[in-house]
């Protein structure tokens, strides 16, 4: 017997397994809907490499024939990012009717459910209420409440929260406000493009916020998108004796010339990749820009595909696979590729094995 069948023949990992070869694999690109925003965040890579100059003038043709074209390409699933998705209701509505889908949003326009019914989405939020509101522009103002109150309860949404290193202090009541809410919470880790430096530095570490969010993954096995293994890798920039860096990022634009050299490397990346800018003909290098130095680079979906890619290195020993399947399913149950009321159920009581919580109950 393989070492792969020994290991699932554990219950929960062998529905794990079973679960994400039915969705199959995700051929995915990532799409600005627009270069418009209402919002103007401090460190937000769109406007670090002025990507809110791309033509955003209003040509359905052109997004028609992108949805044609991607269709005939295979995409199966698209990460709409902006500018401001809520800002293009109708044009959410059309992409959700040909794609799986999963939409980053500031949270301050409602997205409505209509035509959009169990379209998974993530919400942001950088911090506390005031570190919220001055990282994103907005001192004084209590953007946090707002984006709880639109998506209280709302199964589609949980909360992107993003934490600069020196903030781990902030995670505990910003994530027990959400968790009240009601919301799942999938944590991110701020990259400081606008090279603030301070508290906002990433080159202090991550170590505080690192062990903050596993106490938060202890304490809500159920509420924690976060895997250990997605959280240790992506504030460490360690995977299986690799560093990260752009020599083996995954999600590489693959018809984007300035990827040729790295795409003849033979190190892994997904080959159907694209990341499609706001005049829905042009591309970038990633998902998060053309020019920035991929050392500042914790982008959480980066790292799900880092994780994801390498499976083979994975295969050392239980625990190890432990960590990529929960981290692949984690990914599969965010974007509801698979069933979210058993994924739900599953990921919780694996989360729960490598801590002192347990599951409190079924959450949708």
């Amino acid at each position: 017997m393989s070492r792969l069948n020994r290991y699932l023949e554990d219950p929960d990992l062998g529905r794990m397994y079973q679960l994400v070869r039915a969705a199959g694999a995700v051929r995915p690109i990532s799409l600005d809907l627009t270069s418009k925003c209402n919002l103007r965040c401090t460190g937000c890579y769109y406007y670090a490499e002025g990507m809110d100059q791309v033509d955003h003038r209003r040509d359905d043709d052109a997004f028609d024939l992108l949805i044609e074209s991607e269709k005939a390409r295979g995409t199966n699933f698209v990460t709409v990012v902006g500018g401001e998705p809520a800002l293009e209701p109708g044009r959410l509505r059309k992409l959700y009717r040909h794609f799986k889908m999963n939409v980053a949003t500031n949270g301050l326009i409602p997205i409505p459910r209509e035509g959009l019914e169990n379209m998974p989405m993530g919400i942001a939020v950088w911090g506390s209420r005031e570190t919220d509101a001055r990282l994103r522009g907005q001192p004084g103002k209590d953007l946090l409440s707002t984006a709880l109150e639109n998506y209280r309860g709302d199964p589609r949404a949980f909360f992107y929260y993003t934490v600069a290193p020196g903030h781990a202090h902030e995670i505990e009541d910003v994530v027990g406000q959400i968790v009240e809410n009601g919301n799942k919470v999938l944590f991110n880790y701020y990259s400081d493009v606008s090279e603030r430096g301070g508290e906002l530095g990433y080159e202090q570490g991550f170590g505080a916020v690192r062990r903050e969010v596993d106490r938060m993954i202890d304490r809500y096995p159920d509420m924690m998108y976060t895997t250990p293994y997605l959280n240790r890798v992506t504030t460490r920039g360690e995977l299986m004796g690799q560093r990260w860096g752009y020599d083996v990022c995954t999600n590489l634009t693959v018809d984007n010339e300035i990827n040729t050299h790295r795409r003849q490397t033979g190190k892994p990346y997904n080959p159907h990749f694209r990341a499609i800018n706001a005049d829905f003909k042009t591309t970038r290098r990633c998902c998060t820009g053309s020019t920035r130095d991929c050392a500042s680079c914790f982008d959480t979906w980066e790292h799900f595909s880092w994780i994801m890619i390498n499976m083979r290195k994975h295969l050392g020993n239980r625990r190890e696979f432990t960590d990529w399947l929960s981290t692949m399913f984690a990914f599969y149950v965010v974007n509801r590729l698979v069933d979210p009321g058993e994924g739900h159920e599953l990921l919780a009581r694996v989360q729960a094995r490598w801590s002192g919580g347990a599951p409190r109950q079924r959450t949708a």
